[in-house]
């Protein structure tokens, strides 16, 4: 049977992470007894700070499986401004992959998660700096409509508010928690949420205190809670300090992998403001089930279960958990904290049966009016039965099973429908409207807060159990099983019918680079007649040299050669527009680490065109790979021929044929092939090559030696992007082979540089000072030294940044120190 079905997008809420594949029974007795003291109580606490890992994961693994607190994050931002130790994904790129850290790490420790639509522009030094390029109101209601949304008793700040003693996002995050605390329930501030949401206001709000150097001594002049947060849980078998550290090893992009510690831990916050208290940050929090009419029996009939809960046979608990939902359906209250816990109550209903439910695909990637073949599979392994089992697509469209379903006897269902022509892609829904700004343009204000998309492909499941009606929403997924890992699921993903790659996202038309670009068109069904053309670019400055189709691969391809239109930058879209006059302009990313979910996300087909006069050799340069940039890329695209160094390449004998070679970001971090051979790099530079060492962090590094003669890293950086620059205009690296000038500092983005050089030989020179607003100048951006018949450069600038972005300036410095 087919039908046409349009998108659907089920709203399951920030919390629910179990449904995202599948239900299965995985856990033990032990857990289900866990999640049932989870199920009574009804504290709330939300934490907030500014990214990604700036949680701190044993407090909330403690208040959440020791306190059985609901416990949510709030990450002002998605970490998009951060450094990657995993791959090249920068911006964007590297925002979805935090965000999904995030979503395992609170998978991991018990919270949930949420955010608010503020970019990571970088590094900030004080909180007046991010109010600058963060729109404040903005931010702010986010917080507020959090708060609103979720209901915590008591807010925790990771930071405090005093400026200058941190990243200005986590200042900025305290001191919006702060207002937004005061904010949440006044029905005047931010009226428009109150169509969604109540007013609210929170007990207390606290700092979660800390000293980083060592042991934390209270202020005998403040307050404070004390957490044991280095308890061991039996039910589960860890401490939260265990549980704490695989979490935080979720952040596996910042390289955050985590030991627990052993033995005794206590956490301390301080209180800030909101009503005084005696004995614990709870005082006063009034228990929920008193509030409603009915809650007090409820609580009773949890607490009886809790005092007689079978661990042996855990079906036999059915009975009474079927009885506490039919109590909790009949309180028919649109209270947040009460239909969560039908939510969970259904949960452990299906987990206490063993139900192990899939809706499953052979494909991974459909595109709009597709026709896909799915199953549905139920599975229930106890003698109870499920009835009435059906799987609604959309209200025109189910299929239903006369069968019930028991005894560990699966039922399989064949799904076959077609996607609606209406069928938007799979684009997370806070890149769907492109922002220039420093605040991502959501305006759905439902959608503000929550980590990721709705499930967006799928159907709502509807069936009975003792005669009482579930229905939940389980989305269609991809599952394979791979030879190493053995099964696999990944989400079902909507991408255009017709998307393009390029070859490179920069051309340069200059002496000596080549000035052509492929476009590859992907057709996922089969080939459509039409034509390549640009966005901005009149059809006299390029030409269409080859067509070149490929029906087995589904693809065309284009040579295209672009001719001179001027020095400078210019930006340019390509797109294939069809017979028919569709237009097709997408290039579809994704994103593939085995820790999270597989990502896509789409952007246009955009390329950089700039024309110039600068000098370049197109010599042999080696690049020594680090924890990944793109500097190569560019390299190759300015008409260098650039070579990837191995662990087979290193001898002076081989390495002589490069005329620069480029250490790639924190290469002194990660590549222990690299610091091993260190003194054959040396070596190179002694016999008259040219080494230039992009940025590492001062801890951890495999070498101490990094140069020819000693100097160290610190934690120096220059945040402002026009922070000013002093040049001494009459260094090689400023004139040859291209003539630096004042002009190409400007247009340069998120920053200067980073971790800098601090102390430093007497031999190295240092062509730039520079530094932010009110500071001290730094000259450790650039350093360089002659060393034998050879030169070495180590540049904290952030090139990395600079060249993928097609920044003018700084490829045409970056050039000059290869050329030197």
């Amino acid at each position: 049977m087919t039908k046409n079905i349009k998108f659907l997008s089920f709203l399951t809420g920030c919390f629910l992470l179990v449904n995202f594949f599948s239900f299965s029974q995985s856990i033990p007795s032990s857990e289900l007894y866990h999640k049932l003291l989870r199920l009574q109580e009804t504290k709330r606490v939300l934490y907030v700070a500014a990214h990604p890992d700036d949680e701190n994961t044993r407090l909330i693994a403690y208040l959440s499986n020791g306190l059985h607190s609901e416990v949510a994050y709030l990450s002002l931002t998605r970490g998009d401004g951060g450094q990657n130790l995993i791959g090249k994904e920068l911006g964007i790129g590297l925002g979805q992959i935090r965000t999904q850290e995030l979503l395992k790490a609170r998978e991991t420790d018990g919270g949930r998660q949420y955010f608010t639509r503020a970019k990571d522009f970088g590094y900030s030094k004080n909180p007046d700096e991010t109010l600058q390029n963060w729109d404040r109101e903005k931010v702010l209601s986010d917080v507020v409509w959090v708060i609103r949304k979720f209901q915590p008793d008591i807010i925790i700040t990771r930071f405090n508010t005093i400026p200058g003693v941190t990243h200005g996002h986590h200042t900025t995050s305290a001191i919006l928690a702060g207002e937004a605390f005061d904010l949440a329930g006044d029905p005047k501030a931010f009226p428009d949420q109150l169509n969604n949401v109540n007013t609210w206001q929170p007990k207390r709000i606290f700092w979660n205190s800390y000293n980083f150097g060592g042991e934390f001594k209270e202020d005998p002049d403040e307050v404070y809670d004390v957490f044991e947060t280095g308890e061991f849980n039996p039910l589960l078998g860890e401490t939260y300090s265990q549980i704490a550290a695989d979490s935080r090893t979720m952040h596996k992009s910042q390289g955050f992998g985590a030991t627990a510690g052993i033995g005794a831990a206590v956490d301390h916050i301080q209180f800030i403001k909101g009503e005084p208290f005696q004995n614990s940050a709870f005082d006063g929090v009034k228990d929920r089930w008193s509030e409603v009419e009915g809650g007090k029996e409820i609580e009773a009939m949890i607490q009886s279960l809790i005092e007689k809960f079978n661990f042996i046979n855990p079906v036999i608990n059915l009975k009474s958990l079927m009885q506490i939902r039919s109590e909790l359906l009949s309180l028919n209250s649109k209270a947040v904290w009460i239909i969560e816990k039908i939510q969970k109550i259904d949960e452990l209903i299906y987990e206490v049966l063993g139900l192990e439910i899939e809706f499953v695909t052979k494909q991974e990637l459909g595109f709009s009016g597709e026709q896909i073949n799915a199953t549905l599979l139920v599975n229930n392994p106890s003698p109870v039965l499920l009835t009435d089992i059906s799987l609604q697509l959309y209200d025109t469209y189910y299929t239903a099973s006369n069968k019930a379903a028991s005894n560990n006897e699966p039922i399989q269902i064949p799904v076959e429908f077609q996607l609606a022509e209406s069928t938007p892609l799979s684009q997370p829904y806070w890149l769907v409207n492109p922002s220039e700004e420093a605040i991502y343009d959501v305006r759905d204000q439902t959608m503000i807060g929550k980590p990721f998309n709705d499930l967006e492909i799928g159907g709502d499941l509807n069936f009975k159990i003792d005669g009482q009606e579930f229905k939940t929403a389980i989305p269609l997924v991809f599952k394979y099983n791979d030879q190493v890992d053995g099964e696999i699921k990944q989400p079902f993903t909507i991408v255009p019918e017709v998307d393009l790659t390029l070859s490179k996202e920069t051309v340069f038309l200059i002496p000596g680079s080549d000035p052509k670009l492929k476009v590859t068109v992907h057709f996922k069904n089969q080939l459509i007649d039409g034509g390549l053309d640009f966005i901005n670019l009149p059809a006299d400055k390029y030409k269409i040299l080859t067509i070149t189709d490929n029906a087995f691969l589904k693809e065309r391809v284009y040579e295209v050669e672009f001719v001179p239109n001027g020095n400078g930058v210019k930006e340019i879209t390509a797109r294939y527009v069809t017979s028919q006059g569709k237009t097709f302009d997408q290039i579809t990313n994704r994103i593939l680490y085995k820790h999270i979910p597989n990502l896509t996300y789409f952007q246009p087909a955009k390329i950089r065109l700039i024309q110039e006069d600068w000098k370049v050799s197109g010599a042999k340069v080696g690049y020594i790979p680090g924890a990944g940039d793109d500097i190569p890329g560019v390299l190759t695209s300015l008409g260098y021929q650039v070579e990837e160094i191995g662990e087979a390449d290193y001898s002076v004998e081989k390495l002589s044929q490069y005329k620069a070679i480029v250490v790639g970001i924190r290469a002194y971090n990660t590549n222990e092939t690299l610091a091993s051979n260190q003194q054959v790099l040396m070596g190179y530079v002694r016999s008259g090559g040219n080494l230039v060492v992009q940025y590492n962090t001062s801890s951890p590094l495999l070498t101490n030696q990094l140069g020819p003669y000693p100097f160290t890293l610190s934690r120096t950086r220059v945040a402002v992007q026009e922070a000013p620059i002093k040049s001494n205009w009459d260094s090689p690296v400023l004139t040859t082979p291209n003539k630096i000038e004042e002009s190409d500092y400007e247009g340069w983005v998120q920053e200067r540089g980073l971790y800098f050089v601090g102390q430093m030989d007497e031999k190295y020179q240092t062509p730039f000072t520079m530094n932010d607003p009110e500071e001290d100048p730094s000259n450790g951006a650039l350093i360089y030294a002659k060393y034998g018949e050879g030169t070495y450069t180590y540049t904290g600038i952030s090139f990395f940044r600079q060249l993928p972005a097609g920044v003018p300036g700084a490829i045409k410095l970056f050039i000059n120190l290869i050329e030197q």
